[in-house]
């Protein structure tokens, strides 16, 4: 996937991977490739959160000014 997954995208693809992983009728080789890709989708829901926060934080000092 080339275009930035929404933060919401993101987590509901990271729950269908964790839902497959806990079937456990995945290869090794398939869960390596699961295992890859959530690592993936958990960079992005970090960072998205991250960027919120400091968003938030940005707007309620602006206020108190």
């Amino acid at each position: 996937m080339s275009e930035e997954l929404t933060y919401t995208a993101a987590f509901e693809e990271l729950q269908e991977i964790v839902n497959e992983i806990e079937e456990g009728e995945k290869s090794v080789d398939a869960l390596s490739a699961k295992v890859k890709r959530a690592s993936v989708l958990i960079k992005i829901c970090k960072t998205k959160l991250t960027t919120t926060e400091e968003d938030v934080q940005g707007i309620l000092k602006e206020l108190e000014d």
